[in-house]
């Protein structure tokens, strides 16, 4: 069966964004993140309009697949190599705040819950990847032919024979 864990990240990501744009009322990019770098090794604000939609798509994939989670994880997951021209160049984790706020709206819309070890995917969040992961799949398929055989269900082997 395919989850999304078989669909590229790149593709998945985009879907989620545009779906959680059209239809969940509860992600809004705040005020603020039309001025915010997105990490520290970056130098301006990203150009794309959209990119909160797609750090929240981003941030739910990740907890989807490495869940339970927390902030400090995905920092560090977010984070990078400096570009210091003269001193020496270390890694830095991204700003919390940009994330922590993704992680809150994400769970008042029902897609990601807080738990005692960290943040996981809710049945509701668990669904909604897998239906727009299958959704893209299909379309990959129409380019791919050869990646039909994924889109199968698996059949049950026969019992083993005794001898």
């Amino acid at each position: 069966m395919v989850d999304a864990r078989l669909v590229p990240a790149r593709l998945l990501i985009e879907e989620v964004a545009k779906y959680l744009k059209e239809n969940v009322s509860e992600i809004k990019p705040p005020e603020w993140s039309l001025y915010a770098k997105t990490g520290p090794t970056r130098e301006r604000p990203p150009e794309d309009p959209d990119w909160w939609y797609k750090r929240c798509a981003a941030l739910l994939r990740k907890v989807y697949l490495n869940g339970p989670v927390g902030l400090e994880r995905l920092r560090t997951a977010y984070g990078g190599r400096t570009k210091n021209t003269v001193k020496r160049k270390h890694f830095k984790k991204s700003g919390g705040s940009s994330i922590r706020k993704a992680l809150q709206q994400l769970e008042s819309a029902g897609l990601i819950a807080k738990t005692p070890k960290g943040r996981v995917v809710t049945p509701k969040g668990k669904s909604l990847l897998d239906k727009i992961a299958l959704e893209t799949f299909k379309k990959l398929v129409q380019e791919r032919p050869e990646l039909e055989k994924y889109l199968a269900k698996p059949q049950a082997s026969p019992a083993p024979q005794s001898q």
